[in-house]
């Protein structure tokens, strides 16, 4: 009896161990891997794979920094690139720190500046003594040229072909997710515009800004930029630029000067504290929810471009001119 009994609960603890294994099927590997690395390429990229089977979409963690250039590749980043089947880049010089990885790599390359005007990176007026210190030499093109929503729509219709060269038995929802994409991308840009146009219809007397990444932000909305200064913690201004950065806010009566949200705002306060303006932020997209957070809205976090343009009418008009939301 007890030999029975003991052969009973065994076979029930196997039963008990096997069943969980039976029943819920292991999760799928995806069939399609694209790694993006930068945060709107990733937004980009998920709106065009929305809701085809197999497809995942994941991003390096570039979002943390104001400046790619210094990046360096994680051990999480080094996995996702290994299991890559294709690797979105910004292109125009932006990913130096992926150099060696994309060599050891078979994965598809598609590079999103592909089309795209490139406009000269700004002269950071630094001497040349500065400039070696603090590794300022970024290349001749100036890579953010997502800030402009024309090269948004043009960065997703490359990420479009290189997903249905890819995938092609999909290329039918990668066509109409790219409808839908580049609707979004230009009513985003519409909103900026008529915000400006109600609030700004006479423009404004300049901007300057912490960061040299918002070139194409400021061309793409007729908005001057009097100065842009590349600054991060432990390579704050010099005095020659706290000098003629402080002369330009007082010649042009600037009430409002710019720095970047992932930036330093150190030489920001202190011309602050000099002239009297205001110090504001501004992002250049570079961060937000992965597409697991339920907060997630897809190629709609794009919309932090129109977070931009209020931040700068509330920085001339008045705090609270536009709600910031």
């Amino acid at each position: 009896m007890k030999k029975t009994s003991l052969i009973c609960i065994l076979t029930a603890l196997l039963v008990l161990l096997v069943l969980p294994f039976c029943g819920t099927p292991a999760e799928e590997e995806p069939r399609l891997t694209v790694v993006c690395t930068t945060y709107p390429i990733y937004l980009f990229a998920s709106s065009l794979a929305e809701n085809v089977d197999g497809v995942a979409v994941e991003r390096l963690d570039t979002g943390t920094t104001s400046c790619l250039h210094d990046y360096t590749l994680s051990m999480a980043d080094m996995k996702k690139i290994e299991g890559a089947d294709v690797i979105a880049l910004n292109g125009a010089g932006l990913e130096e720190f992926l150099e060696d990885a994309l060599a050891a790599s078979d994965a598809q390359v598609i590079d999103c500046s592909q089309g795209v005007e490139l406009l000269e990176n700004l002269s950071h007026h630094h001497d040349e003594d500065e400039e070696d210190e603090h590794g300022h030499d970024h290349g001749h093109w100036d890579p953010h040229y997502w800030m402009d929503p024309a090269n948004a729509r043009i960065m997703a219709d490359n990420l479009r072909g290189g997903m249905v060269l890819a995938d092609p038995d999909h290329t039918a929802e990668y066509e109409n997710n790219a409808i839908k994409t580049e609707k979004i991308l230009l009513h985003v840009e519409e909103e900026a515009r008529a915000l400006l146009e109600q609030y700004l219809p006479q423009g404004v007397p300049g901007l300057i800004t912490f960061h040299d990444g918002f070139q194409y932000f400021a061309k793409a909305f007729d908005l001057p930029l009097l100065a842009a200064i590349e600054e991060e913690a432990g390579s704050e201004a010099s005095a020659h630029e706290i000098v003629e950065i402080t002369e330009l806010v007082k010649e042009h009566d600037i009430p409002v000067i710019f720095t970047e949200v992932n930036g330093s705002d150190a030489t920001a306060k202190a011309i602050s504290r000099e002239t009297g303006c205001r110090v504001a932020r501004l992002t250049m997209i570079m961060d937000g929810p992965d597409a697991s957070d339920p907060e997630f809205g897809g190629v709609a976090h794009y919309g932090q471009l129109r977070w931009d343009v209020r931040s700068i009418i509330n920085g001339f008009c008045g705090e609270g001119t536009v709600p910031n939301g």
